[in-house]
């Protein structure tokens, strides 16, 4: 095999290999940003979960008093007063 050659094969593998070293490091970068959205997610979810449940159990409950169908208001407490301007 003429030393040429082998010179230009060792140098495109040298060429490959830093390639493949970039590419790696490339794809672990993603992978955890990939991750990172994963999580973002599911907390983003959790939230918008408790959210709901906090402004249903917060919404007035319909009821009946003498047969007739009212809408019960919780009992406010002092933390909770609306103020009108």
């Amino acid at each position: 095999m003429s030393p040429e050659l082998l010179e230009r094969i060792t140098t495109r593998r040298a060429e490959l290999d830093e390639l493949q070293k970039q590419l790696a490091k490339q794809l672990a970068e993603i992978r955890a940003e990939r991750d990172k959205l994963a999580v973002a997610q599911r907390v983003l979810e959790r939230m918008s979960e408790q959210l709901a449940d906090e402004r249903a159990s917060a919404a007035p409950a319909p009821g009946q008093v003498g047969g007739r169908a009212v809408m019960l208001i919780p009992h406010r407490t002092a933390g909770n007063d609306v103020h009108d301007p």
